[in-house]
């Protein structure tokens, strides 16, 4: 792949180990995501709408150092905040492993850390598309929304990627089109609740201010706009259990899950995203939970 000289250019070498990969990839939603790819020579790409405006960003590993290339309005304030993306903020030093696949996964992904894009709203739409629908439901969701109202991505981007879409975008989108995007009544209002405010939602606690948004939102939330290493993300449908089969050999609910989680605090969700990252899958029971489709309703 070319790449155009309209790019700009930051070198960036980390005094830690990174595995880029693994630590944005809680920003990928999905394999077919229309913001985030992975390039034919192996660069990962992203999108995202700066205060500036949206840009394309691509990452690369050259030696110890991290090359990042950025196209668009939004260009520069990606490349200023290509360190804070990639974990320079964190702090995993102070944090202590009470369980062996917990320590056995932190020994084995010394790379893994945790990243914060400040992109509040990038991280919102795609969170609350995921309220209460299966990931296969918020995900097509997601990239109906971004190749329908979405900006095509600046730069020599892997084909079909988009710039998530802005405030104004989803203000702007016509009844028909959620119901063909999929998007039931209640996301869609919660959507331009939020979208109504986009400008004043900096904090979790004014994100919450939001009808519509509650806590499984405002921590999905915080952990990839911010980085934030406690916030759990409470009213999940999977994770209690997978992190009460990790931990103690059985399905756990919210309250048994925060139990567990309490030695870990102030850093539960760093926990949590070792459990993720370690491979370990709990058991199966029952058939997946079908899908709905209210484009059909």
């Amino acid at each position: 792949m070319t790449i155009g000289v309209e790019a700009l250019t930051r070198r960036w070498r980390p005094d830690y180990p990174l595995d880029i990969g693994v630590v944005v990839g809680p920003l990928r939603r999905g394999a077919g995501d229309p913001a985030m790819q992975t390039g034919p020579d192996g660069a990962l790409w992203l999108t995202g709408n700066a205060a500036s405006g949206a840009g394309s960003l691509r990452l690369a590993r050259q030696g110890g150092e991290v090359v990042a290339q950025a196209w668009g309005e939004g260009a520069e304030e990606l490349l200023e905040g290509v360190p804070r993306l990639l974990g320079a903020e964190d702090e995993p030093e102070a944090f202590q492993a009470h369980h062996p696949l917990i320590e056995e996964t932190r020994r084995r992904l010394p790379g893994l850390r945790l990243g914060a894009t400040d992109r509040v709203w990038d991280s919102l739409v795609p969170a609350i598309l995921e309220q209460k629908v299966t990931g296969y439901e918020a995900r097509r969701s997601w990239r109906d929304l971004c190749r329908r109202h979405g900006e095509p991505a600046p730069g020599p981007v892997p084909l079909g990627m988009r710039v998530p879409p802005t405030p104004r975008a989803i203000l702007s989108v016509k009844d028909w089109e959620w119901h063909k995007a999929g998007v039931d009544g209640q996301r869609r209002r919660t959507l331009l609740n939020a979208a109504a405010a986009a400008h004043a939602l900096t904090s979790k606690e004014k994100l919450r201010l939001i009808p519509g948004i509650g806590v499984w939102t405002t921590a999905e939330v915080a952990q990839r706009a911010w980085g934030d290493p406690d916030e759990v993300s409470v009213g999940d449908f999977h994770i209690p259990s997978v992190v009460g089969w990790a931990l103690v050999g059985h399905a756990l609910d919210d309250d048994g899950m925060l139990e567990v989680l309490e030695p870990y605090r102030p850093q539960r969700q760093r926990a949590v995203r070792y459990i993720e990252a370690s491979g370990f899958r709990k058991p199966r029971f029952a058939p997946r939970y079908a899908a709905r489709d209210y484009r059909a309703i």
